[in-house]
């Protein structure tokens, strides 16, 4: 059974990679035909050329066509006889996800387009945040993505879902500014949230983080520095809200379980960089009474180019402190509350010497302003 959902696992990684990359070429190419560029006059991501910005698009149309074409597969019957006997025995289950699905999938087009229409239009705070809600709250109504630590309030559990799908799409939106930050640490995110599915037996959703893996290592390839395409809003929004679904859906709360470690905390390790980079710049954009929503260079990869890192440098060592940090969902999902404790202490003392180095360039800054 296990070897059989390995090689699933795989293919759809391969299928979604594959696909990403043929359709990034060709959204790459549309995006030039008709104009739908980020020319240097209108970002603040320090590129002196004008670049492409259908990414997001082409994340999304490899996505769904990978999850069209297993649908199809599955189905119809075109799959080995060891993988039809997979389907007999969870056939309940995919019948169980299938409308489930069906909800993300339309909520993940409307996030793309929400994203379209900003990047062409640069849409006002309040209609971008009033689209976001939308999305997060069909997500969660129609799709019954729920936060279950609240399950004796649904109404609380359906509020904080939303709060946190919308968190996550505007943390990566914040997250993206420069090349392959976003989606490379994503696609790290995607393969812990695949590792822990498979480990606890939820092998749809091993299957669902290892096509959203795929999708975004596939689009890095065109998207790392120097970037011949952005993902755009369409992208940030796309990924961030497939980051957030993982996140919710592989949160599972049992008693027994959580008496002794601590599993609500494996999806904030796993996502723990853009939700502190987030954070931080926040803080730091009330600090100086600014709109927490205009863009500046107050990131932490901005931080490390200030310190003398290139850009290509400062992303793979964002990319490295993800991965460290994503590596401690580990213990703390098979260790004991002594060793998940160990892992968080360690977590905790990370994060306050980057918020050391933060706070010590913001206060350089600002004197020599």
């Amino acid at each position: 059974m296990w070897n059989n959902w390995l090689v699933i696992y795989a293919l759809v990684f391969a299928g979604a990679f594959l696909s990403s990359l043929i359709l990034t070429l060709f959204f790459r190419k549309i995006a030039w035909r008709i104009g739908f560029l980020d020319r240097p006059a209108d970002n603040h991501k320090g590129h002196a050329q004008a670049t492409p910005l259908l990414g997001g698009a082409a994340m999304f149309s490899a996505w769904l066509l990978v999850i069209v074409c297993g649908a199809i597969a599955v189905v119809s019957g075109w799959v080995p006889q060891a993988w039809r006997n997979i389907w007999l025995t969870h056939a309940a289950g995919f019948k169980s996800v299938s409308l489930q699905l069906s909800f993300v999938v339309i909520a993940a087009l409307l996030a793309v387009l929400l994203g379209l229409l900003d990047d062409r239009f640069a849409l006002s705070a309040k209609a971008k945040f009033g689209g976001q809600f939308l999305v997060a709250l069909l997500a969660v109504v129609g799709g019954g993505i729920k936060i279950n630590l609240f399950g004796e309030v649904p109404f609380l559990a359906e509020a904080v879902t939303v709060f946190w799908i919308v968190l996550m799409m505007n943390s990566i939106n914040f997250f993206d500014n420069m090349d392959g930050l976003a989606a490379g640490t994503i696609a790290i995110a995607m393969f812990f949230f695949l590792v822990i599915a498979a480990l606890n037996g939820e092998y749809f959703l091993a299957a669902f983080a290892a096509l959203n893996c795929g999708v975004c290592c596939g689009f890095w390839v065109f998207n790392s520095n120097p970037a011949s395409i952005f993902m755009g809003d369409s992208g940030s929004h796309f990924i961030g809200f497939l980051a957030a679904v993982m996140a919710v859906q592989v949160t599972f709360f049992d008693k027994s379980f959580s008496m002794s470690r601590f599993p609500v905390l494996i999806p904030a390790f796993i996502l723990a960089l853009p939700l502190f980079d987030t954070l931080m710049v926040v803080a730091i954009r009330t600090w100086k009474r600014k709109p927490f929503w205009i863009g500046d260079h107050n990131h932490i990869s901005h931080r490390f180019v200030r310190m003398g890192l290139s850009r290509r440098n400062a992303v793979m060592l964002v990319h490295f402190m993800a991965l460290t940090v994503a590596l401690g969902a580990l213990p703390i999902y098979w260790g004991d509350f002594k060793t998940a404790a160990v892992i968080v202490g360690q977590a905790f003392l990370l994060l306050v010497i980057i918020t050391i180095i933060q706070l010590h360039l913001n206060i350089k800054d600002d004197a020599r302003d």
